[in-house]
């Protein structure tokens, strides 16, 4: 399950999670993130109840988008312990995100 994220409950719901969270920071305008959702809802799945999947509007919920700095989007960002430890910008495949997903684990 991927879970919406704002401005307003992204500190509970990503920065203070106990597990790692993978935020994808999208628009519904914007083709590459339209392409890049089904295979985050694939990865939810696969990885339910030991990664936190989220997903933040940067339309919508420009505070957090401002403060990572986010100029293009999707941007995928991997946090652990409140922190991002990595960051992917543009629709890539699942082959691409799992080591990435395994190495916060």
């Amino acid at each position: 399950m991927v879970i919406e994220v704002t401005d307003q409950n992204f500190e509970d719901e990503v920065i203070k999670s106990t597990l790692p969270v993978l935020v994808d920071l999208w628009a519904p305008w914007c083709r590459p993130c339209l392409m890049v959702a089904p295979v985050i809802d694939k990865l939810a799945e696969k990885y339910n109840g030991k990664v936190k999947f989220c997903r933040l509007n940067v339309d919508e919920n420009p505070q957090e988008a401002a403060r990572y700095r986010i100029m293009s989007i999707p941007t995928l960002m991997f946090f652990k312990g409140g922190e991002v430890v990595d960051t992917v910008i543009g629709a890539v495949p699942e082959r691409a995100l799992e080591p990435k997903i395994e190495g916060l684990l």
